[in-house]
Order: C-alpha cells, then structure tokens, then sequence
C-alpha cells in the first residue's frame, strides 16, 4: 500500500520537467494517466531504442504511468480529457500560459468544475513577470540561472553541467509542491493552483550557497562560495588512480596533516579553522593534491577510515551498474518484454515501511485509451 494510492493525477506534460515530476508521483503510488498527441511525447524517439516509440529518454521518465492518446484539436477528445480532469486529484501541464484558454485549461474554470483539484502549471518563467510566457529548455535556464556562470567562474568558460540540472531539480521541487497541495486539501476540502516556474526554481537552487556574501545589505563580500567554485576542486590524483576525499573540520584536518606525514601545516593560520580554510581554498586544496599523490588511493581510503574524513573512490557511470552497494539494496530492476526484450532500470530510492516501491513498465503510446475512457473506469490504479 504506498501513499499515493487513490490519487489519479492527469498528467499533460511532455520532455523530462513535468514527466520526471508525475513519475515521482507514480512512483509513491498514484494512478498517474499521461495525456499524449497523437505523435506522443518527443522523448518516445530520443535515444536507443528496439521498438518505435519506446525509445531510452521515454523509458528513464515515464515508468509507473498509463498512456491515453487525444487530440485536442477535436472537440470530442478535448471534452474526454474535461471528463478526466472533473474526475482527478491533479491535473499537470507545461503549456505555455497564452496558449491555455484555447484548450480550455484555465485554472479558474477547471476549479470550479472540480474544485478540490490540485492544478500545477509547471513554466520556464513566473507569469507575473517579463519573461513570462517565453519558451523554456535545459539549456536556456541553466545560462539564466546562474549555472553557466558558475562553471566560468571555476574554469574559465561557460559552460552546462553535463546534466539535465534545472529539468531534474524542477521536476522535484514540482511533485514536492503538488504533494504539499494535496495535503492542504486535506485540511480545506479545497484544491489549489500552484504555479512551479524553472527560473526561480534554478535561481533559488543557485543561490542556496553562492547568494553568500550578497545576504547582507550593505554586501559583506561577493557572491559565491570559494570552496566549491575553486578550481582545484575535484577528485585528487593517487599514486595510482582518484580519489574523492573532503576533510572538513579541524579535527579532520589535523588528522589528515598527521597521515600526510606533514604537521607543519597543522598551526599554519591559513587553515586552523573553516573561515580561515575557505578564504584560503585554493592555497588548501592545492596544497593536498601534492600530499595525496605521492600515495595510493588504497592508501588513503585506509587513512580516511581511521581517521573518519568522508572519502570514495572515484565510479565511472558504468561502475554504477555492477556497484555491490546498489545491488545489495536492490536498487535496480529488470523488466521483462516480450517485444523489449530485457530492459534494466534504475529504482525509486526510497522506501515505505522497509519496501522499494515496484517499478512498471513505462506506457506504450496510447495503451490504456479504452480501460480509461471508458465511463466505468473509476479509479483504477495501474
């Protein structure tokens, strides 16, 4: 029985924001239906694939879902998907908001219909604001947030995380949003409209760490955190490999100095305590590259033990795969379709009352049309 068990969530999103969002609603157990166009998300082509339409982006998004194809230029699809919102917990979309009231999608009439419905607007940009309305990918908040700027400011060139970061973090921040609806209603009996806007959403994210001396007012020094903007941070060379390895208190640093067989560092008033060490990190963390790489990373995961620094070696992404931590928690599954074939796919990470939710077979693209649409689906669950 996991949490999320009886909430159906309309889901009208598409590319990895919104549906990485209703997969984690999924994932805790809700009847997640995902609404397509006839031509389906664009994500079923991106990728590797062994059948049209099932393709390697699709699948790491949209497991725990069902799949119902309407076409919204049609009246009678778009009143089936008004049936399906009047009868949900959460309707999701990533529409832009002027293109909105021509589907017929404004929160305020959808409220009144049903009005314990949990609305989420998942935007590149708050409405309120200038850049409302406007278009939105990865790679366009990741320059306006701050992102690129970071990587300039530690390497030198602007650049993008080599990841999906504002789609990732937005898409959890969204569920977490629509789960704290959810649970308003609980207390109101009504549902709310919640609006989740990637630039403020990416910009708060920057700015946990890196507003730093910006907080004040007057400022009280620049902004950004040296310790992790320095560009001396990353794994350290071994003698024979990498290693992560991050001392990080006084007691770790003395304990570190006294293994590296260099204590005339240990009083230097550059590093006795964290002030001292971050307005001096490049001077620090260069100075224990030079230590670390006269030993073994064997080496220095045994001093790291002794000494209780946090430390690890350095795991390429195919190393994730045959890792035995992650096997011994079964964080992995393996699906088994008889047009797949085998497909291997990462878990959900959390547990409820000891147990990995399951993980189901992501949609083929208007599978479950007639099981929903049809008047005596109710609430059925996957």
């Amino acid at each position: 029985m996991l949490p999320l068990k009886g909430i159906r969530v309309i889901d009208l999103t598409t590319v990895a924001m919104g549906p990485l969002a209703s997969q984690w609603l999924g994932d805790f157990g809700a009847d997640v239906i995902k609404i397509e166009a006839p031509g389906g998300d664009s994500t079923r082509q991106t990728g590797p694939s062994t059948e049209a339409g099932m393709a390697a982006m699709f699948l790491s998004s949209n497991r725990n879902k069902r799949s119902v194809v309407l076409d919204l230029k049609q009246p009678d699809d778009g009143a089936a998907l008004a049936r399906l919102i009047d009868g949900a917990d959460v309707f999701m979309h990533n529409i832009r908001p002027q293109k909105l009231a021509k589907l017929g999608l404004e929160p305020e009439k959808l409220l009144e219909r049903n009005p314990r419905l949990v609305y989420a607007g998942l935007h590149g940009f708050g409405e309120a604001g200038p850049y409302g309305g406007r278009p939105a990918y990865d790679d366009i908040i990741q320059g306006l947030s701050g992102g690129a700027d970071l990587m300039l400011r530690q390497t030198g060139v602007p650049q993008y995380f080599p990841t999906i970061t504002a789609d990732k973090t937005t898409g959890l921040i969204a569920a977490m949003a629509i789960l704290a609806a959810i649970t308003g209603r609980a207390t109101t009996g009504r549902g709310a409209i919640v609006e989740i806007p990637m630039f403020e959403c990416m910009a708060g994210f920057n700015l946990v760490e890196h507003l730093y001396g910006r907080h004040f007012i007057p400022p009280r020094g620049d902004m950004g955190y040296p310790r992790v903007l320095s560009r001396h941070r990353r794994p350290y060379r071994t003698r024979d490999g990498y290693i992560c390895m991050l001392p990080y208190t006084d007691a770790h640093w003395r304990s570190f100095f006294a293994e590296a067989g260099a204590t005339e560092h240990t009083d230097d008033q550059r590093f006795v305590t964290i002030n001292a060490r971050t307005a001096n990190i490049d001077a620090l963390y260069e100075l224990t590259a030079g230590l670390v790489v006269l030993e073994s990373t064997d080496h220095w995961l045994g001093v790291c033990e002794r000494a209780g620094i946090p430390a690890s070696p350095v795991l390429s992404l195919d190393d994730l795969v045959e890792d035995p931590h992650l096997h011994d928690v079964g964080f992995f599954s393996t699906l088994h379709d008889p047009l797949l074939g085998d497909l291997l796919m990462p878990g959900v990470p959390v547990l409820f009352d000891r147990q990995r939710p399951p993980v189901r077979m992501p949609p083929r693209l208007g599978e479950h049309n007639d099981e929903v649409l049809k008047p005596e689906s109710g609430k059925q669950g996957l």
